[in-house]
Protein backbone atom coordinates (compact mmCIF):
# COMPACT_ATOMS: atom_id res chain seq x y z
CA UNK A 1 0.00 0.00 0.00
CA UNK A 2 2.69 2.36 1.03
CA UNK A 3 4.30 1.79 -2.72
CA UNK A 4 1.72 2.53 -4.01
CA UNK A 5 1.20 6.04 -2.23
CA UNK A 6 4.75 6.52 -3.37
CA UNK A 7 4.14 6.05 -6.70
CA UNK A 8 0.97 8.21 -6.55
CA UNK A 9 2.70 10.58 -5.13
CA UNK A 10 5.81 10.66 -7.75
CA UNK A 11 2.91 10.96 -10.41
CA UNK A 12 1.37 13.85 -8.89
CA UNK A 13 5.10 15.93 -8.89
CA UNK A 14 5.90 14.59 -12.54
CA UNK A 15 2.46 15.98 -13.57
CA UNK A 16 2.76 19.15 -11.94
CA UNK A 17 6.69 20.04 -13.50
CA UNK A 18 5.60 19.11 -16.62
CA UNK A 19 2.44 21.18 -16.30
CA UNK A 20 4.53 24.02 -14.92
CA UNK A 21 7.42 23.51 -18.02
CA UNK A 22 4.48 23.61 -20.46
CA UNK A 23 3.12 27.20 -18.75
CA UNK A 24 6.81 28.96 -19.08
CA UNK A 25 6.69 28.07 -22.38
CA UNK A 26 3.80 29.53 -23.24
CA UNK A 27 3.24 32.26 -20.54
CA UNK A 28 6.79 33.80 -19.36
CA UNK A 29 6.87 36.78 -16.82
CA UNK A 30 6.76 39.89 -19.06
CA UNK A 31 8.14 42.85 -17.28
CA UNK A 32 5.60 45.47 -18.05
CA UNK A 33 7.03 49.13 -16.83
CA UNK A 34 4.85 52.26 -16.22
CA UNK A 35 6.42 54.78 -18.74
CA UNK A 36 4.04 57.82 -18.43
CA UNK A 37 0.88 58.44 -15.42
CA UNK A 38 -0.62 61.34 -14.17
CA UNK A 39 -2.30 61.01 -10.36
CA UNK A 40 -6.52 60.90 -10.94
CA UNK A 41 -8.60 63.09 -8.92
CA UNK A 42 -11.88 65.11 -9.17
CA UNK A 43 -11.09 68.40 -11.43
CA UNK A 44 -12.31 71.73 -10.11
CA UNK A 45 -14.99 73.22 -11.85
CA UNK A 46 -13.09 75.77 -13.19
CA UNK A 47 -10.92 72.61 -14.64
CA UNK A 48 -13.30 70.40 -15.90
CA UNK A 49 -14.88 69.85 -19.20
CA UNK A 50 -18.37 70.92 -19.64
CA UNK A 51 -21.01 67.81 -19.60
CA UNK A 52 -22.56 69.04 -22.82
CA UNK A 53 -18.94 69.48 -24.90
CA UNK A 54 -18.86 65.88 -23.60
CA UNK A 55 -21.62 64.34 -25.18
CA UNK A 56 -20.51 62.30 -28.02
CA UNK A 57 -16.69 64.09 -27.94
CA UNK A 58 -13.80 63.05 -29.35
CA UNK A 59 -10.88 64.06 -26.62
CA UNK A 60 -7.11 64.16 -28.13
CA UNK A 61 -4.36 64.36 -25.11
CA UNK A 62 -0.67 64.78 -25.75
CA UNK A 63 1.81 62.64 -23.11
CA UNK A 64 5.30 62.65 -22.82
CA UNK A 65 6.89 59.30 -22.36
CA UNK A 66 10.38 58.80 -20.38
CA UNK A 67 10.74 54.86 -21.20
CA UNK A 68 10.60 53.38 -24.40
CA UNK A 69 9.50 50.18 -26.21
CA UNK A 70 8.25 47.96 -28.81
CA UNK A 71 4.91 47.09 -27.15
CA UNK A 72 2.60 49.75 -25.25
CA UNK A 73 -1.12 49.40 -23.39
CA UNK A 74 -3.10 52.59 -22.55
CA UNK A 75 -4.72 52.62 -18.86
CA UNK A 76 -7.95 54.18 -19.55
CA UNK A 77 -9.71 55.80 -15.90
CA UNK A 78 -12.97 56.27 -14.10
CA UNK A 79 -11.47 56.58 -10.65
CA UNK A 80 -13.84 59.25 -9.81
CA UNK A 81 -16.75 58.43 -11.48
CA UNK A 82 -19.96 56.94 -9.61
CA UNK A 83 -21.63 55.01 -12.82
CA UNK A 84 -20.03 53.26 -15.80
CA UNK A 85 -18.21 55.20 -18.12
CA UNK A 86 -18.52 54.17 -22.17
CA UNK A 87 -15.54 54.36 -24.04
CA UNK A 88 -16.82 53.87 -27.76
CA UNK A 89 -12.85 53.91 -29.47
CA UNK A 90 -9.18 54.88 -28.03
CA UNK A 91 -6.43 55.46 -30.55
CA UNK A 92 -2.82 56.21 -30.16
CA UNK A 93 -1.12 57.82 -32.64
CA UNK A 94 2.49 60.13 -32.88
CA UNK A 95 1.78 63.85 -32.60
CA UNK A 96 3.75 65.93 -35.21
CA UNK A 97 4.12 68.86 -32.08
CA UNK A 98 3.86 68.99 -28.28
CA UNK A 99 1.15 71.60 -28.95
CA UNK A 100 -1.01 71.18 -31.79
CA UNK A 101 -3.90 68.47 -32.37
CA UNK A 102 -1.71 67.12 -35.39
CA UNK A 103 -0.96 63.40 -35.56
CA UNK A 104 0.93 61.86 -37.94
CA UNK A 105 -2.25 59.86 -40.11
CA UNK A 106 0.18 56.48 -40.98
CA UNK A 107 1.07 56.26 -36.82
CA UNK A 108 -2.35 55.92 -35.87
CA UNK A 109 -3.70 52.54 -34.22
CA UNK A 110 -6.62 51.91 -32.85
CA UNK A 111 -6.69 50.10 -28.92
CA UNK A 112 -8.76 46.82 -27.92
CA UNK A 113 -9.99 45.76 -24.85
CA UNK A 114 -10.53 42.30 -24.09
CA UNK A 115 -10.20 41.78 -27.83
CA UNK A 116 -13.29 44.52 -28.43
CA UNK A 117 -13.13 48.37 -29.91
CA UNK A 118 -14.90 49.78 -27.04
CA UNK A 119 -15.03 49.45 -23.15
CA UNK A 120 -17.33 50.23 -20.24
CA UNK A 121 -15.23 51.16 -17.45
CA UNK A 122 -17.32 50.44 -14.00
CA UNK A 123 -17.30 53.11 -11.62
CA UNK A 124 -14.07 54.05 -9.03
CA UNK A 125 -12.13 52.06 -11.80
CA UNK A 126 -9.33 51.48 -14.43
CA UNK A 127 -9.05 49.73 -17.68
CA UNK A 128 -5.97 48.49 -19.07
CA UNK A 129 -5.81 47.97 -22.54
CA UNK A 130 -4.70 44.85 -24.86
CA UNK A 131 -0.87 44.74 -25.79
CA UNK A 132 -0.52 46.80 -28.83
CA UNK A 133 3.16 46.39 -30.69
CA UNK A 134 3.93 49.56 -31.36
CA UNK A 135 6.90 51.13 -31.82
CA UNK A 136 7.81 54.52 -29.18
CA UNK A 137 11.00 55.88 -28.08
CA UNK A 138 12.10 57.22 -24.94
CA UNK A 139 11.37 60.76 -24.03
CA UNK A 140 9.05 61.07 -27.09
CA UNK A 141 5.43 62.30 -27.39
CA UNK A 142 2.66 60.13 -27.79
CA UNK A 143 -1.13 60.90 -28.97
CA UNK A 144 -4.02 59.24 -26.80
CA UNK A 145 -7.61 60.03 -28.58
CA UNK A 146 -10.70 58.70 -27.59
CA UNK A 147 -14.67 58.69 -28.22
CA UNK A 148 -17.57 59.29 -25.70
CA UNK A 149 -21.02 58.59 -26.56
CA UNK A 150 -22.23 60.30 -23.22
CA UNK A 151 -20.63 62.47 -20.80
CA UNK A 152 -19.08 60.85 -17.34
CA UNK A 153 -21.12 60.74 -14.09
CA UNK A 154 -18.54 62.62 -12.31
CA UNK A 155 -15.10 63.90 -14.43
CA UNK A 156 -11.68 62.36 -13.71
CA UNK A 157 -9.05 64.15 -14.66
CA UNK A 158 -5.56 65.79 -13.91
CA UNK A 159 -5.47 69.15 -13.85
CA UNK A 160 -1.85 70.55 -13.80
CA UNK A 161 -0.89 68.45 -16.63
CA UNK A 162 1.29 71.51 -18.07
CA UNK A 163 0.01 70.10 -21.35
CA UNK A 164 -2.61 71.13 -24.36
CA UNK A 165 -5.89 69.02 -24.55
CA UNK A 166 -8.19 68.98 -27.54
CA UNK A 167 -11.75 68.31 -27.25
CA UNK A 168 -14.82 68.61 -30.42
CA UNK A 169 -18.08 66.61 -31.03
CA UNK A 170 -18.18 63.76 -32.96
CA UNK A 171 -16.11 60.69 -33.27
CA UNK A 172 -12.67 61.94 -34.91
CA UNK A 173 -10.53 59.36 -32.53
CA UNK A 174 -8.71 58.74 -36.05
CA UNK A 175 -8.71 61.67 -37.60
CA UNK A 176 -4.94 63.39 -37.92
CA UNK A 177 -5.75 66.95 -37.22
CA UNK A 178 -8.69 68.58 -35.05
CA UNK A 179 -9.03 72.05 -36.57
CA UNK A 180 -11.94 72.99 -34.81
CA UNK A 181 -11.60 71.53 -31.40
CA UNK A 182 -11.54 73.45 -28.18
CA UNK A 183 -8.40 73.47 -26.26
CA UNK A 184 -7.41 73.41 -22.29
CA UNK A 185 -4.07 72.69 -20.47
CA UNK A 186 -5.80 70.08 -18.76
CA UNK A 187 -5.92 65.81 -19.01
CA UNK A 188 -8.77 63.78 -18.41
CA UNK A 189 -9.87 60.12 -18.45
CA UNK A 190 -6.44 58.60 -19.22
CA UNK A 191 -4.19 57.76 -15.62
CA UNK A 192 -1.03 55.68 -16.99
CA UNK A 193 0.82 53.85 -20.24
CA UNK A 194 3.23 51.04 -19.82
CA UNK A 195 5.94 50.00 -22.24
CA UNK A 196 7.31 46.15 -22.31
CA UNK A 197 10.56 46.46 -20.85
CA UNK A 198 13.30 44.66 -19.86
CA UNK A 199 14.21 42.33 -17.42
CA UNK A 200 15.79 44.68 -15.31
CA UNK A 201 13.73 47.90 -16.41
CA UNK A 202 11.70 49.78 -13.43
CA UNK A 203 9.70 52.54 -12.44
CA UNK A 204 10.35 55.63 -10.33
CA UNK A 205 7.12 56.98 -8.80
CA UNK A 206 7.87 60.69 -8.10
CA UNK A 207 5.28 61.27 -5.69
CA UNK A 208 4.38 65.32 -4.68
CA UNK A 209 2.45 68.44 -4.74
CA UNK A 210 2.83 71.39 -7.28
CA UNK A 211 6.17 71.09 -7.14
CA UNK A 212 6.65 67.37 -8.69
CA UNK A 213 3.82 68.60 -10.60
CA UNK A 214 5.24 71.39 -12.21
CA UNK A 215 3.37 74.71 -11.14
CA UNK A 216 5.77 77.33 -13.03
CA UNK A 217 7.13 74.63 -15.68
CA UNK A 218 6.40 75.32 -19.11
CA UNK A 219 3.47 74.39 -20.49
CA UNK A 220 4.36 71.53 -23.29
CA UNK A 221 7.68 72.28 -22.70
CA UNK A 222 8.05 69.31 -20.39
CA UNK A 223 10.95 71.17 -18.27
CA UNK A 224 9.50 69.90 -15.05
CA UNK A 225 12.02 68.12 -12.47
CA UNK A 226 10.89 64.43 -13.40
CA UNK A 227 11.20 65.36 -17.24
CA UNK A 228 15.12 66.66 -16.52
CA UNK A 229 15.44 63.37 -14.06
CA UNK A 230 14.41 60.85 -17.32
CA UNK A 231 16.67 62.59 -19.59
CA UNK A 232 19.46 62.20 -17.10
CA UNK A 233 18.34 58.52 -16.77
CA UNK A 234 18.31 58.10 -20.88
CA UNK A 235 21.52 59.73 -21.35
CA UNK A 236 23.12 57.18 -18.56
CA UNK A 237 23.52 53.63 -19.97
CA UNK A 238 23.62 51.85 -16.53
CA UNK A 239 19.75 53.15 -16.45
CA UNK A 240 18.03 53.48 -19.57
CA UNK A 241 15.70 50.80 -18.16
CA UNK A 242 14.25 53.11 -15.33
CA UNK A 243 11.08 55.50 -16.29
CA UNK A 244 9.98 58.41 -13.99
CA UNK A 245 6.30 58.29 -13.46
CA UNK A 246 5.14 62.06 -12.08
CA UNK A 247 1.89 61.64 -9.66
CA UNK A 248 2.75 65.04 -8.18
CA UNK A 249 -0.74 67.17 -7.55
CA UNK A 250 -1.11 70.99 -6.84
CA UNK A 251 -2.25 71.44 -3.82
CA UNK A 252 -1.44 68.14 -2.09
CA UNK A 253 -1.00 67.26 1.30
CA UNK A 254 0.14 64.63 3.62
CA UNK A 255 -2.81 64.94 5.68
CA UNK A 256 -5.77 66.62 4.46
CA UNK A 257 -7.88 66.45 1.23
CA UNK A 258 -6.87 69.70 -0.63
CA UNK A 259 -6.46 69.34 -4.59
CA UNK A 260 -7.28 65.55 -4.42
CA UNK A 261 -6.98 62.75 -1.92
CA UNK A 262 -4.18 63.41 0.61
CA UNK A 263 -1.08 61.57 0.35
CA UNK A 264 -1.76 58.88 2.56
CA UNK A 265 -4.98 58.17 0.89
CA UNK A 266 -3.75 58.13 -2.57
CA UNK A 267 -0.64 56.09 -1.87
CA UNK A 268 -1.73 52.71 -2.77
CA UNK A 269 -3.12 53.72 -6.23
CA UNK A 270 0.01 56.13 -7.22
CA UNK A 271 2.28 54.51 -5.86
CA UNK A 272 2.33 50.80 -4.97
CA UNK A 273 -0.20 50.20 -8.10
CA UNK A 274 2.44 51.51 -10.28
CA UNK A 275 3.48 49.12 -13.07
CA UNK A 276 6.93 48.37 -12.31
CA UNK A 277 7.25 50.55 -9.31
CA UNK A 278 10.99 50.28 -7.24
CA UNK A 279 11.83 53.19 -6.40
CA UNK A 280 9.56 56.30 -4.85
CA UNK A 281 10.91 59.83 -3.95
CA UNK A 282 8.65 61.51 -1.70
CA UNK A 283 8.40 65.17 -1.98
CA UNK A 284 5.54 66.33 0.81
CA UNK A 285 4.67 68.73 3.30
CA UNK A 286 4.94 72.37 2.61
CA UNK A 287 1.37 72.46 2.04
CA UNK A 288 0.71 71.23 5.57
CA UNK A 289 3.08 73.16 6.88
CA UNK A 290 1.92 76.29 4.96
CA UNK A 291 -1.22 75.59 5.77
CA UNK A 292 -1.19 75.80 9.56
CA UNK A 293 -0.82 79.61 9.17
CA UNK A 294 -1.62 80.75 6.66
CA UNK A 295 -4.76 82.97 7.58
CA UNK A 296 -3.19 83.51 11.23
CA UNK A 297 0.03 82.23 13.51
CA UNK A 298 -0.57 78.82 15.79
CA UNK A 299 0.43 78.51 19.57
CA UNK A 300 3.19 76.19 19.96
CA UNK A 301 1.73 73.12 20.80
CA UNK A 302 -0.07 73.41 17.66
CA UNK A 303 3.03 73.26 15.42
CA UNK A 304 4.77 70.99 17.57
CA UNK A 305 1.50 68.76 17.09
CA UNK A 306 1.97 69.66 13.28
CA UNK A 307 5.53 68.24 12.62
CA UNK A 308 4.51 65.50 14.97
CA UNK A 309 1.85 64.14 12.52
CA UNK A 310 3.98 65.13 9.13
CA UNK A 311 7.02 63.17 10.71
CA UNK A 312 4.36 60.02 11.35
CA UNK A 313 2.87 60.18 8.01
CA UNK A 314 6.32 59.57 6.32
CA UNK A 315 6.59 56.48 8.56
CA UNK A 316 3.78 55.36 6.85
CA UNK A 317 4.64 56.14 3.75
CA UNK A 318 8.23 53.67 4.37
CA UNK A 319 6.32 51.13 6.30
CA UNK A 320 3.49 50.64 3.42
CA UNK A 321 6.63 51.12 0.39
CA UNK A 322 9.22 48.47 2.45
CA UNK A 323 6.21 46.00 3.17
CA UNK A 324 5.83 45.82 -1.01
CA UNK A 325 9.77 46.02 -2.05
CA UNK A 326 9.81 50.04 -2.91
CA UNK A 327 12.65 51.54 -1.84
CA UNK A 328 11.62 54.85 -0.77
CA UNK A 329 13.99 57.66 -1.00
CA UNK A 330 12.81 61.14 1.31
CA UNK A 331 13.31 65.03 -0.42
CA UNK A 332 13.88 67.83 1.96
CA UNK A 333 11.27 70.39 1.87
CA UNK A 334 12.30 73.47 0.10
CA UNK A 335 12.63 77.09 1.52
CA UNK A 336 9.32 79.26 1.23
CA UNK A 337 9.60 82.43 3.56
CA UNK A 338 8.55 85.45 1.55
CA UNK A 339 5.70 82.81 -0.11
CA UNK A 340 2.68 85.53 -1.23
CA UNK A 341 0.34 82.67 -0.45
CA UNK A 342 1.39 81.02 2.98
CA UNK A 343 3.18 83.98 4.54
CA UNK A 344 5.19 81.25 6.72
CA UNK A 345 6.06 83.09 10.16
CA UNK A 346 9.40 82.44 11.69
CA UNK A 347 7.86 79.27 13.96
CA UNK A 348 6.74 77.58 10.96
CA UNK A 349 10.50 78.16 9.03
CA UNK A 350 11.75 75.77 12.07
CA UNK A 351 8.89 73.65 11.88
CA UNK A 352 10.50 73.23 7.87
CA UNK A 353 14.03 72.67 9.67
CA UNK A 354 13.02 70.27 12.07
CA UNK A 355 11.31 68.51 9.31
CA UNK A 356 14.11 68.43 7.15
CA UNK A 357 16.57 67.15 10.07
CA UNK A 358 14.40 64.39 10.02
CA UNK A 359 14.56 63.82 6.70
CA UNK A 360 18.37 63.71 6.60
CA UNK A 361 18.73 61.32 10.01
CA UNK A 362 20.12 58.09 9.07
CA UNK A 363 17.29 55.25 9.61
CA UNK A 364 14.12 56.19 8.42
CA UNK A 365 13.87 56.92 4.65
CA UNK A 366 16.39 54.37 2.33
CA UNK A 367 18.31 57.54 1.01
CA UNK A 368 17.68 61.60 0.94
CA UNK A 369 17.62 63.77 -1.96
CA UNK A 370 18.00 67.24 -0.57
CA UNK A 371 16.67 69.55 -2.92
CA UNK A 372 16.21 72.42 0.40
CA UNK A 373 20.15 72.37 -0.36
CA UNK A 374 20.22 72.57 -4.16
CA UNK A 375 17.71 75.66 -4.31
CA UNK A 376 18.03 77.71 -1.08
CA UNK A 377 19.23 81.01 -1.39
CA UNK A 378 23.05 80.62 0.62
CA UNK A 379 22.69 84.01 2.06
CA UNK A 380 19.15 83.94 3.40
CA UNK A 381 18.88 79.80 3.55
CA UNK A 382 14.94 80.14 4.57
CA UNK A 383 13.94 81.57 0.98
CA UNK A 384 14.37 80.40 -2.33
CA UNK A 385 17.71 81.45 -4.48
CA UNK A 386 16.07 84.26 -6.71
CA UNK A 387 17.50 82.64 -9.74
CA UNK A 388 15.17 79.52 -9.37
CA UNK A 389 12.52 81.61 -8.12
CA UNK A 390 9.58 81.72 -10.49
CA UNK A 391 8.07 84.80 -8.77
CA UNK A 392 5.58 83.54 -6.04
CA UNK A 393 8.87 82.65 -3.33
CA UNK A 394 6.93 79.06 -3.74
CA UNK A 395 7.74 77.13 -6.97
CA UNK A 396 10.73 76.83 -8.63
CA UNK A 397 11.05 77.93 -12.42
CA UNK A 398 12.44 75.31 -15.41
CA UNK A 399 15.51 76.71 -13.89
CA UNK A 400 14.65 75.59 -10.55
CA UNK A 401 13.25 72.58 -11.69
CA UNK A 402 16.44 71.56 -13.82
CA UNK A 403 18.80 72.18 -11.20
CA UNK A 404 16.55 70.04 -8.69
CA UNK A 405 16.45 67.09 -11.88
CA UNK A 406 20.51 67.16 -11.82
CA UNK A 407 20.66 66.75 -8.36
CA UNK A 408 18.91 63.60 -8.00
CA UNK A 409 21.78 61.08 -7.64
CA UNK A 410 21.43 58.33 -10.40
CA UNK A 411 23.36 55.69 -8.03
CA UNK A 412 20.35 55.12 -6.16
CA UNK A 413 18.87 54.06 -8.57
CA UNK A 414 21.71 50.47 -9.62
CA UNK A 415 20.05 47.45 -10.88
CA UNK A 416 19.71 44.75 -8.73
CA UNK A 417 19.57 47.28 -5.47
Amino acid sequence: MRIVQQKAGILVVLIALAVSSAWSQTASPENWVGSWAASQQIPEPQNAIPPDDLRDSTVRQIVHLSLGGSTVRVHVSNAFGIEPLHFTSVHIARPLSAASPQTNAASDRALTFSGKADVIVPAGAEYLSDPLDYSVTPLSNLAVTFHLDAPPSGETGHPGSRETSYYVHGDFTSAPDLPNAKRVDHWYQVSAIDVRGSSNSAAIVAFGDSITDGHGATTNGNDRWTDVLSERLQATGSTRGISVLNHGIGGNHLLTDGLGPNALARFDRDVLAQTGVRYVIVLEGVNDLGGLTRESDASAAAHGALVHRILGAYEQIILRAHAHGVRVYGATILPFVGSDYYHPPAATEADRQTINDWIRAAGHFDAVVDFDKVTRDPQHPERLLPAYDCGDHLHPNPAGYRAMGEAVPLALFGAGD
